[in-house]
């Protein structure tokens, strides 16, 4: 398992008393249908966070992308159909891979995700023409190539649209090293 959602499952232990494996059956035996609705119930009548809501709502699936333990394919199955767009994945994950030894390249069902000590930024391949990298620099405005996250995601505050690897130059990387150092 994913050594981040592992360290999660062993502090809701910490936090609620409860094993992780408490939590999920008491997700999947709720008889609620939608992830929203599970989420609510975590966190409103159980007190959970977010993040922690949201783990044990995945987990509670049974195809669970936080269960896999083959990354490549969970990054393999964000390209179906976008195949043309793998080269800019490829490029950011090499460049990236350069900032230093302390990052955590996390594949999720439809992002990968970019940590250090936390999460400083996502890749998405958000169409089939297009990859959005994701930032995460708070109190920074968004200028050149970036803009507001907004409602795209949550997790980050700018976003950068990429259609082809040509496109990831020194800014692209340079946003992407600010959010690193920051994180």
């Amino acid at each position: 398992m994913d050594p981040a959602v592992q360290k999660m499952l062993d502090n809701i232990k910490l936090k609620t008393g409860k094993s992780s494996d408490y939590w999920i059956k008491l997700v999947q035996k709720s008889g609620l249908v939608k992830h929203g609705e599970k989420m609510k119930l975590l966190k409103e009548t159980h007190g959970f966070t977010h993040g922690y809501a949201n783990t044990i709502v995945h987990l509670s699936k049974s195809d669970s992308a936080v269960n896999t333990t083959d990354k490549d394919s969970l990054v393999d199955k964000q390209y179906e159909g976008k195949e043309s767009l793998r080269p800019i994945y490829d490029k950011l994950i090499k460049a990236i891979n350069k900032f230093g030894k302390d990052i955590e390249i996390a594949p999720k069902k439809a992002y990968v995700s970019l940590r250090r000590r936390k999460q400083f930024g996502l890749i998405q391949p958000s169409t089939k023409t297009r990859v959005d990298i994701g930032v995460n620099l708070k109190g920074v405005e968004p200028s050149g190539i970036t803009e507001k996250a907004g409602s795209w995601n949550s997790m980050v505050t700018h976003r950068i649209r990429i259609q082809d690897a040509k496109e990831i130059n020194k800014e692209v990387i340079q946003w992407l090293k600010e959010a690193y150092e920051n994180a």
